[in-house]
C-alpha cells in the first residue's frame, strides 16, 4: 500500500487495481473518512471463481474505462479497475502511475495529488494514443451506515437503464422502474411508488442504478452526500462538460447471490463519468458528442476529478457549490455556508 499525506489530509493507494482504499480529511479534532468496504475485503474468504478484481477488493475509488463494459478479455469495468498499476513517480504528496495493459491502445497514466489544508483529492487520468470511443468513469463508494442526503448540481433529467441490474428476481431486487425518467431527484418512478432519490437508502434492500445527464450550460459538476448523523459530507466535482453523466448506484443488500449474500448494506457509488452507452443511444443528449471520450493515436486525452471530505451541520442539504478565486464555497439550506481551499486548475474548466 502507497501512503499520500499533506496537512491535513491523507490517503492509502493500493498499485494492485489502481485504487484509492481510502481517505481522511482532518479538521480539528475530527477524523472524517466516507469511503466504503464491502464486508468481505481484507477477510480469509473464498471467492466465487473467475470474480472480478475490483469486486474482490469492492470499495475505495476506482477508475473504470471502459465503464459499464468489458474491453476484450478484461472483467467489468475494464483493465484499470481490475489490472495493475506501475509507479512512476513519488513524492510524500504526489504520485503518478502507469497502468501496466493498454486501453484501446492508448497508455494510461493515473495522478494523485494533495495538497496541504486542503480537503481534496485530486485525480487525472491521461490517455496516451489509443484509438476508439470509451465510455469512462471515476467510481468512488461512500459508506452511509446511518443514511444520507444526495444533492447534485442541475440536470437535464435522471433515467434508469432499460433493464435492472439483476434481471433474474432469484438473483437480486430493485426497486425503482426501469426504464424510467423524473425531472427531480426527489420523484423518481418506482415499482410500487414514487422513490425520493435524495434521501439514502432508497428502500430497505434493494439494488438500483440511475444516471442523472448534466445541463449543457453547467460548468462545475458537483455531487454533494451529506451524512447527517455523522455530521460531515462527501463531494465529488468534475467538469459538466467533460464528463456529462452523474451515476448513482444505491447497493444495499439488494443482491442475493456470493460475494453479495444479502449483506452488501450502506453503500453509494458516486460515478462521475462520460459513459452513454449504459444507456443505449442518447448522443443527442450531450453536446460535440461528449457522451464518451475519442481516443486518437496522435493525441492525449485528460479525464479530471476531485473527491473530498468536510464537516457539515447535520440536516442541512447543499443547495450550491461555486469557486470563488483559490477557495471552493458551499451554501446549505440553515444558513449553512463553507469556505475551503481549493484549487481551480484542477478540472480545466
Amino acid at each position: 500500500m502507497i501512503e499520500l499525506s499533506a496537512r491535513g489530509i491523507r490517503l492509502s493507494f493500493d498499485l494492485q487495481l489502481g485504487l484509492i482504499e481510502s481517505f481522511s480529511v482532518y479538521d480539528g479534532y475530527a477524523e472524517i473518512s466516507p469511503l466504503h468496504r464491502a464486508p468481505w475485503v481484507g477477510t480469509d474468504e473464498v471467492m466465487p471463481e473467475g470474480i472480478a478484481p475490483h469486486l474482490e477488493k469492492l470499495g475505495g475509488d476506482f477508475f473504470c474505462a471502459p465503464f459499464g463494459s468489458t474491453e476484450g478479455t478484461s472483467p467489468l469495468h475494464g483493465w484499470p479497475a481490475n489490472s495493475r498499476w506501475r509507479l512512476e513517480e513519488k513524492t510524500d504528496s504526489y504520485l503518478r502511475a502507469e497502468l501496466d495493459r493498454t486501453v484501446y491502445g492508448a497508455r494510461l497514466q493515473k495522478e494523485i495529488t494533495l495538497h496541504p489544508e486542503h480537503p481534496f483529492v485530486y485525480q487525472r487520468h491521461t490517455f496516451i494514443g489509443g484509438d476508439g470511443m470509451v465510455p469512462v468513469a471515476n467510481h468512488a463508494n461512500v459508506s452511509l451506515p446511518n443514511g444520507g442526503i444526495i444533492q447534485t448540481s442541475r440536470k437535464q433529467c435522471w433515467r434508469t437503464p432499460k433493464v435492472s441490474q439483476e434481471v433474474d428476481p432469484a438473483l437480486g431486487y430493485s426497486t425503482l422502474r426501469y426504464p424510467a425518467e423524473s425531472q427531480t431527484l426527489a420523484s423518481f418512478p418506482g415499482k410500487d411508488d414514487e422513490v425520493n432519490l435524495s434521501n439514502y437508502p432508497w428502500s430497505p434492500q434493494s439494488e438500483d442504478f440511475v444516471v442523472g445527464l448534466d445541463s449543457p450550460e453547467e460548468k462545475l459538476g458537483w455531487t454533494a452526500v451529506t451524512r447527517p448523523v455523522e455530521g460531515d459530507m462527501f463531494l465529488s466535482l468534475k467538469s459538466a462538460q467533460a464528463l456529462p453523466m452523474t451515476m448513482l448506484w444505491h447497493s444495499n443488500g439488494g443482491r442475493y447471490y456470493a460475494p453479495w449474500s444479502s449483506r452488501h448494506f450502506a453503500c453509494l457509488g458516486v460515478e462521475e463519468g462520460a459513459a452513454s452507452p449504459i444507456l443505449g443511444n442518447v448522443e443527442n443528449s450531450f453536446p460535440n458528442d461528449h457522451g464518451v471520450i475519442h481516443l486518437n493515436p496522435d493525441r492525449q486525452v485528460e479525464v479530471t476529478h476531485v473527491i473530498g471530505a468536510l464537516r457539515w451541520r447535520s440536516g442541512a442539504r447543499v443547495i450550491a457549490v461555486e469557486t470563488l478565486g483559490n477557495q471552493l464555497l458551499i451554501r446549505g439550506t440553515e444558513n449553512q455556508e463553507i469556505l475551503v481551499p481549493f484549487d481551480p486548475q484542477a478540472l480545466n474548466i
